[in-house]
């Protein structure tokens, strides 16, 4: 009997030993998990953007992404140049709205050896000069006084408005022609409103854009190649972002999505939905692609 209790007690000891450790590396495990969260819910991030459709959509999914991980999520609309001189001087962390080779190709010599480039988070972006498909016009050199000889425009230093302006130097049917600037907001206001009356009107365009899906548009031909090929929208940070942040570099490194993905945002919020909600429901019916932006992470 007294031998039987010594075996019984030396095994509950070791059982219970057992349990000790495995309770302390949970702990462990725990501390650190709740050390690596606080962490990140320490730090602020602030991404940059110009209001343009595209990148409402962009900026406001990737900012929730990072929101989600725990991040404090500044979305910061700024001019055109003045998001890239904030990447540039550190003043802002990121932004995911790098039209490139053409359309921000100014910025790019001016700021590029100041930031670091992350690569493209969305291909067969496309800028250009865009009618209702009901005009009688295919060509940029078909152009004779077609819209009063007005393009209305973006914002002042955009690249398609850039691009358009040269457009007006460089074609001879051209001459006399005005680029009127505005901002993307009156420049769709302008198109809807001539859409719905049948009415010429010829505006700076670009894709991805809600506008294509709601209205029957067309590019007009540019056979001189001022407004470029194909563009790619490109992931820009700071110096020292990954050393300061590796999770929100990770993500940023890896966002990438297509042109229907961003699409299906940027026509929720045209119908009303706000950009966080659309952002936020476009995320929970995508875990997969989310799944790609965080792997490793959590």
């Amino acid at each position: 009997m007294f031998k039987f209790n010594r075996k019984y007690v030396a095994l509950i000891t070791g059982l219970l030993l057992l349990l000790f450790i495995a309770a302390c590396g949970s702990n462990e495990e725990s501390d650190s998990g709740s050390n690596e969260e606080a962490a990140v819910e320490n730090q602020e991030i602030n991404l940059a953007y110009v209001e343009w459709d595209t990148e409402v959509a962009s900026t406001h999914v990737v900012g929730k992404v990072l929101e989600d991980l725990g991040y404090d999520v500044k979305l910061t609309p700024l001019d055109n140049a003045v998001m890239w001189e904030a990447v540039a001087s550190g003043e802002a962390d990121g932004m995911v709205a790098a039209w490139m080779p053409g359309t921000h190709a100014a910025q790019f010599e001016q700021y590029g050896d100041r930031v670091v480039d992350l690569g493209e988070n969305l291909e067969g972006a496309k800028i250009g000069l865009v009618v209702p498909s009901y005009m009688d016009v295919n060509s940029i050199a078909d152009l004779t006084d077609e819209a009063d000889m007005t393009i209305t425009g973006i914002e002042p230093g955009a690249g398609v408005v850039a691009a358009s302006e040269r457009a007006v130097e460089e074609y001879d049917n051209l001459e006399g022609w005005e680029v009127q600037t505005s901002s993307s907001g009156a420049m769709t206001t302008a198109l809807s409103e001539a859409y719905e009356n049948e009415e010429e009107i010829i505006v700076t365009g670009w894709s991805p854009h809600w506008k294509f899906q709601k209205y029957d548009l067309k590019y007009l031909e540019d056979p001189n190649g001022t407004f470029g090929e194909a563009e790619v929208i490109k992931t820009m940070v700071r110096e020292g972002l990954e050393e300061e942040m590796p999770e929100a570099y990770q993500v940023l490194d890896n966002f990438y999505w297509e042109l229907a993905e961003m699409e299906e945002v940027m026509t929720a919020i045209q119908d009303g939905t706000s950009p966080e909600d659309a952002a936020a429901t476009w995320i929970e019916e995508n875990p997969e692609r989310v799944a790609e932006w965080t792997e490793g992470i959590k």
